[in-house]
């Protein structure tokens, strides 16, 4: 049985905080959806636009940053849409609630202005490019439309219409008690999403609970793909290889990212789904390292010292030194660590303490120093914690994307930012529309 919001505030602990969204007070009323997937983009082919400025007024957290004081931000879309507020702020992009006038419909507007660095042009058109494959997922955020500009000439904004969800996982973990069934039903939707783009041989890259948004009745979408990337081991291809830009926010990072590894896989992915369970079962990051040294050392405080065997994934003789000049530490037990953590304790006010020993079980696949030796997104589904949700026909997969189709990122050296503000435009523009 799928777990809703009203358990959660039953559930709530005494003395915490409330999230700034609404959404959590509006637990008893349905997120509207589109009737028809792609409602928004045959009421989109109006030629007429208007420029929407709206204040930013209160702190957002959407995105994992928090806005600083007021100021005027201008949307200039299309007239079938009123924009509310701003719900998100970013590097690169700010987040927009909006209503589709025609079918009175809330949306999601994400502006980007990503023509300033190549390194927001290629996240824009790796977003853009990741979304129009997967959005039909039900457990990855939709991409309603991309609103074509009116010539490449004025082009200097992007707009996605994206399905609007209240919130994120972030809040959730700050602000509710959650039941055993909340963090099973959560997993399985994480690793289903996970299922489809790593069989696609694509990696998110940036797993988090704030990249992961949730409605009042606990569906699950992931979002923000700007940092996804074609999976170079699954493609049997040396084309892409080494960490280019930065991955991950540090506390989600799999140690062969910080070891700077000639190749990553979906496994990196993986990881960070370990942090998230970890997190959920606890109330607080696991490894909230405030730079690369204490990272590691906090990783290896729990898992313990790597054996010679797991030293072996690493090339890097300077990183296999710095992990020998470290303590020996020996791995400590995941279930009393979850059990007693203190945040657990105070959240749950000493009550229903004890963790399912199938969460433990799954956490020591997820928590693996060898990546190679962690477990796969499909076999985690299989997993007994996922017993009550598994449903293997409603788990789909696809085939992989050619290199071809992200070529960019192969060539990304020789692209400037016209060259990507083109392939951006021809992407937009291509895109067949529906209705």
């Amino acid at each position: 049985m799928q777990p809703h919001l009203r358990e959660l505030d039953a559930a709530k602990g005494r003395g915490i905080p409330q999230p700034d969204t609404q959404f959590l007070a509006q637990v008893n009323i349905k997120v509207n959806t589109f009737p028809i997937a792609f409602t928004i983009a045959s009421s989109f082919k109006q030629k007429k636009m208007s420029t929407t400025t709206v204040k930013t007024k209160e702190p957002v957290h959407r995105m994992g940053n928090t806005q600083e004081p007021s100021r005027k931000v201008v949307f200039n879309i299309s007239q079938n849409f009123k924009v509310l507020k701003i719900i998100g702020e970013g590097a690169y992009g700010i987040v927009a609630m909006a209503v589709h006038l025609p079918t009175n419909t809330k949306v999601a507007i994400k502006k980007i202005e990503p023509f300033e660095r190549p390194l927001f042009c290629l996240r824009t058109l790796r977003e853009i490019k990741m979304l129009q494959k997967f959005s039909s997922h039900e457990n990855i955020i939709k991409l309603y439309d991309v609103q074509r500009p009116t010539n490449y000439n004025s082009f200097n904004e992007v707009y996605l219409i994206q399905e609007y969800m209240p919130g994120d996982l972030h809040q959730i973990i700050q602000t509710h008690t959650l039941s055993d069934q909340h963090v099973q039903f959560f997993i399985y939707q994480i690793l289903k999403s996970l299922k489809l783009i790593h069989s696609a041989n694509v990696i998110h890259r940036d797993l988090k609970p704030s990249n992961i948004l949730v409605n009042e009745n606990c569906d699950l979408k992931l979002c923000d793909f700007g940092l996804a990337r074609l999976d170079s081991v699954g493609m049997r291809t040396n084309k892409i290889s080494l960490l280019t830009e930065y991955v991950a926010t540090r506390w989600y990072r799999a140690p062969e990212i910080m070891f700077n590894a000639s190749h990553y896989s979906t496994a990196i992915d993986m990881w960070s789904v370990g942090c998230i369970l970890f997190e959920l079962l606890t109330y607080k990051a696991v490894f909230p390292g405030s730079d690369y040294i204490n990272q590691l050392t906090l990783i290896f405080e729990l898992l313990g010292t790597p054996s010679e065997e797991d030293l072996e994934v690493i090339k890097s003789k300077r990183a296999k030194v710095f992990i020998k000049s470290l303590p020996v530490r020996s791995k400590i037990n995941f279930y009393s660590f979850c059990s007693n953590h203190p945040c657990r304790r105070i959240r749950h006010q000493n009550r229903d303490l004890e963790v399912n020993p199938l969460a433990i079980d799954l956490l020591e696949k997820l928590m693996v120093f060898d990546p190679s030796k962690r477990i796969t997104a499909k076999e985690a589904l299989k997993h007994p914690y996922m017993s009550n949700y598994h449903d293997p026909l409603d788990e789909p997969s696809t085939t992989p994307i050619p290199v071809e189709e992200f070529a960019f990122d192969i060539e990304k050296k020789d692209l400037n930012v016209e060259d990507l503000k083109r392939l951006i435009y021809d992407s937009i523009m291509s895109n067949k529309r529906h209705g």
